[in-house]
């Protein structure tokens, strides 16, 4: 549903910063230096991006702080207070996102993958990717690194290749590392070879325990050799969506199987092979937080496990607490959420920002990521099968649109580096937000207005403050 027409006072400058210059030394709003020492005033820098697209990631004009006193709410930012180190934002680079940026001419393709992974002023600043391992769904057909004739197996992996992701995907992530050398990769299967499950079936069916010591080899292979290829994988998850089995590719995995995986296969594999590459398990909804808790009860699997990765189709954000109060020493990832064909730009810039961004990064998680970063105008390429309406941040169909996952990571993003760290902000009025303090000592503030009116209020830090309007589902980076 579209939001209402915005008052004329708001699209004159639609965050609508008033500057309160005029000191009160005795103001009975202000007073609260949230453990920071007075340093008189503060320029507070802001993009805005707002439901009806008037606005996308808009540069507002830079404010000074004052103390005037006003009737609306406070939110303070406080460093004193440190939560999680950030390991970046991104997307999902789909073998179908890898296919259509390498369709583009040279220039062109340059020019985008700056867009997205450079750290200029013009660029979104992307500093995550999540990967398949063997095709997605989101790939034009199913495959993967050692498929065999019906019948056959190869126990040894002696046909095991990477050959299909030559063509396009590692290009791609070659070109993406001469940008940013420090991007951080995540590499998940959505199904091993056919001929280790028990069905004989890329779609559903399980790992047969027989082939658990296989499979553990497949992935040291795969890392291995992307590594050859100047592609270190940071970090894996043994199943994407391991309870669900509808889609093409899919397999189903239990928590005791993933468990039982992880501790007799693939940490033992890893740890022989001085292989780094994190582990991080369970990698679906976050209506079963049931799911990692499980597997990180078995100390056998633990000790191999880094932490535990979420979607959010089903279940509520605040799982991901659930699961850190449970192991606060195992980190936490959000590693999908898509927009689709059928979704609208205010709603979903508004969930979105609000639940996988805001959300993910209250409730103690790393990573944020979308997915996924590329379609064409007709949703494709995908399998036979997989996902006819998943919507990328960019459409790429001979010319290129930004689409409303472009805008919603970038407001994170493009202001929050990896190795920046969450600090306290309070929620007053239905004003979602999360602040940090970046490597550099900014402090950032991103926010949504899930009121369905346009909402005053004052962002203070260091006992100063500035008095800001939001439109209805607008949303904000505010950087000082």
């Amino acid at each position: 549903m579209r939001i209402n027409l915005i008052p004329a006072f708001l699209l004159l400058g639609l965050l609508s910063v008033q500057s309160n210059c005029s000191k009160s030394k005795n103001s009975s709003s202000g007073g609260n230096n949230n453990g920071n020492n007075n340093s008189g005033s503060i320029n507070f820098s802001s993009w805005v991006t707002t439901g009806d697209q008037a606005l996308l990631l808009q540069k507002q004009a830079d404010l000074a702080s004052g103390t005037a006193n006003n009737s609306y709410p406070f939110i303070d930012v406080d460093t004193t207070q440190t939560f999680q180190t950030i390991d970046g934002f991104g997307y999902a680079l789909t073998g179908g996102s890898a296919y259509l940026i390498n369709k583009l001419g040279s220039s062109e393709k340059n020019s985008l993958l700056q867009e997205l992974f450079g750290s200029n002023e013009n660029s979104i600043g992307v500093s995550y990717l999540r990967i398949s391992i063997g095709s997605s769904d989101l790939n034009a057909s199913v495959f993967s690194y050692d498929d065999m004739p019906a019948g056959q197996t190869d126990v040894n992996l002696s046909q095991f290749s990477l050959s299909q992701d030559t063509i396009d995907l590692i290009p791609v992530l070659k070109q993406i590392l001469t940008i940013n050398p420090d991007i951080k990769i995540l590499g998940s299967p959505w199904s091993p070879p056919v001929w280790m499950k028990d069905n004989g079936s890329s779609i559903g069916g399980s790992l047969q325990t027989q082939y658990y010591n296989t499979y553990a080899l497949y992935f040291v292979k795969y890392i291995q050799q992307m590594q050859a290829n100047g592609i270190t994988i940071h970090a894996i998850t043994p199943q994407n969506e391991p309870l669900y089995g509808g889609n093409n590719p899919s397999m189903l995995m239990t928590a005791q199987q993933e468990a039982d995986f992880i501790k007799n296969s693939l940490g033992p594999a890893f740890q022989s092979a001085g292989i780094n590459t994190k582990i991080i398990v369970y990698d679906h909804n976050c209506d079963r937080p049931d799911y990692p808790i499980d597997v990180l009860n078995d100390a056998a699997a633990r000790q191999f496990v880094d932490g535990s990765a979420f979607h959010l189709y089903a279940g509520d954000i605040s799982a991901l607490s659930n699961v850190h109060t449970a192991y606060p020493d195992k980190n936490l990832y959000f590693t999908e959420q898509s927009t689709g064909a059928n979704g609208s730009f205010d709603g979903d810039l508004k969930w979105h920002v609000k639940n996988v961004i805001i959300g993910t990064l209250r409730n103690w998680g790393k990573v944020a990521l979308e997915w996924n970063l590329a379609s064409d105008g007709s949703y494709n390429p995908h399998t036979p099968g997989g996902c006819t309406e998943c919507k990328g941040a960019v459409t790429l169909d001979g010319t290129i649109s930004r689409n409303v996952s472009y805008y919603i990571l970038a407001h994170a993003s493009k202001f929050v580096p990896p190795g920046s760290v969450r600090i306290a902000s309070n929620m007053v009025a239905n004003l979602y937000n999360v602040a940090f303090k970046t490597p550099a000592g900014k402090k950032v503030l991103i926010m949504e207005n899930d009121n369905p009116a346009a909402a005053s209020f004052n962002i203070r830090f260091n006992g100063q403050w500035i008095t800001t309007s939001l439109a209805p589902g607008a949303v904000a980076s505010f950087v000082w």
